[in-house]
């Protein structure tokens, strides 16, 4: 969707279509999103609607207004809409699939390092009660993308060799912590070379960075709407190709869309279910419909976030492009301000541009590093205003998070990456680089009073 005019400017006049507290300023739209007051409004008429009529709305209206919303999400992802289904958040969809692929003796799945942790710890549950199992491929950012694919292959190779079959793998559209772009393009591609099925992780990726699954063709891929699309929490589309649908046959609890297997006990059917209507939908579809009485109206704002981004911000282009925009911008005057740098691969010419930067989340070191123990007194390369402990480093960045949001009402994450601290930036509509520039001396200022050992008092 491109439109070349917008209603309001980018930057602070973007403010007064959003909910937020005007003593908060919110860094961080990419843990859990934001929707503007026109998407709030759409969700409540849809509330509104399941109190006063129940059945009339869930036995009926909400599969109808459902479609519409599946319309308008694979349009932007250039899908089909009987491709495109709903779930709660990415970490659910990444489940629900591997959950229905039912690993059997001797099959693998492949992850990258680092992995969103609740995604990890989703495999390490289907360890324990399946067949799977798992290989992580092992790097730490800043790497060269060549380097990456080639662990990928390295660890493929490996796990062949075992003697498994490397049925599917995981990984990021855009890398959580640390906010980086990954080359999710290359690794696809890879799979469909090898005859391993992809998992796309793109919780950060409708609405960030623009999106074509013709053009992609993934196996599986799951995206968050919530955190970048403008749709209330929680909200997330889950697109599966036609030629993969029959390998899900349960969502995330098992619900009345359950496509039991041939030899299977028969089961009752759907209490929504009318007998006399004609079949208008894949069982593929079905399944998604309906999982259990829950507050699905999330989904149903597609259609009203999207109508917001052409009409008030003036179409996807413009969005994704400011974003990224302010948020390398933002992340160049966060590092000047500390004296550190940005994380972009570490083989980049003169004038090339960063791929890693390409989203509109960036990562910025923080003059603070951590000591391997048995280490404290080796060179890291870089200077640094203190050189932490094992110990010392979750105190530190626990800290520097709690100054931030009991002390000056914002928020960044701050985490360890490697041998240093790291925080992300999250660019948006509603922001400004100044807004970077402020929350540098801020930080700096942390960084001060975390050498001066302030954390520990």
């Amino acid at each position: 969707m491109t439109v070349t005019s917008q209603s309001t400017p980018f930057g602070k006049p973007m403010l007064k279509h959003w909910m937020f507290d005007p003593a908060y300023k919110n860094l961080n739209h990419g843990s859990f999103g934001a929707h503007p007051i026109p998407v709030k409004d759409a969700q409540r008429a849809f509330m509104d609607l399941a109190d006063v009529q129940p059945d009339p709305y869930i036995r009926k209206q909400h599969a109808e207004h459902l479609d519409t919303a599946r319309e308008a999400v694979a349009k932007i992802l250039n899908a089909q809409r009987d491709e495109c289904v709903f779930v709660k958040n990415a970490t659910t969809g990444v489940a629900t699939v591997l959950y229905n692929l039912a690993f059997q003796p001797g099959e693998a799945l492949i992850y990258f390092e680092p992995v969103y942790g609740a995604v990890e710890k989703g495999v390490v549950s289907l360890q324990e009660h399946t067949s799977l199992q798992s290989r992580k491929v092992p790097f730490q950012f800043p790497v060269p993308e060549d380097e990456l694919v080639r662990r990928f292959r390295e660890v493929i190779r490996q796990t062949r060799e075992e003697g498994l079959k490397v049925r599917a793998s995981v990984f990021d559209a855009i890398v959580s912590n640390p906010g980086v772009r990954f080359p999710f393009e290359r690794i696809t591609s890879i799979c469909r070379e090898e005859g391993i099925l992809s998992v796309i992780d793109a919780a950060h990726g409708v609405g960030n960075i623009h999106l074509d699954m013709e053009k992609l063709q993934p196996d599986f891929f799951v995206s968050n709407c919530h955190k970048w699309l403008y749709t209330p929490r929680s909200c997330a589309v889950l697109y599966t190709p036609r030629r993969n649908q029959h390998l899900l046959r349960s969502t995330m609890p098992t619900s009345w869309g359950f496509i039991p297997a041939p030899d299977s006990p028969e089961t009752i059917a759907s209490v929504l279910a009318d007998p006399n209507s004609p079949v208008t939908k894949t069982a593929f579809e079905q399944l998604f419909e309906f999982v259990a009485t829950s507050d699905d109206s999330a989904y149903l704002c597609v259609p009203a976030a999207l109508k917001f981004r052409a009409e008030v911000c003036g179409g996807e282009d413009a969005i994704i492009a400011y974003n990224q925009r302010v948020a390398n911008e933002g992340a160049d005057a966060v590092a000047a301000a500390l004296g550190t740098d940005v994380m972009q691969e570490p083989d980049l010419k003169p004038g090339q541009e960063s791929r890693m930067r390409q989203c509109a989340m960036t990562t910025v070191r923080l003059p603070i590093a951590v000591a391997p123990a048995g280490k404290e007194g080796e060179s890291l390369g870089h200077s640094a205003l203190v050189v932490l402990s094992e110990e010392d480093a979750p105190k530190a960045f626990s800290w520097i998070q709690t100054q931030l949001l009991d002390k000056h009402n914002t928020f960044l994450p701050v985490f360890r990456h490697g041998p240093w601290l790291w925080t992300r930036l999250s660019g948006q509509t509603y922001l400004e680089t100044s807004d970077f520039e402020s929350i540098g001396v801020v930080l700096r200022d942390l960084c001060d009073r975390v050498a001066k050992k302030e954390f520990k008092a």
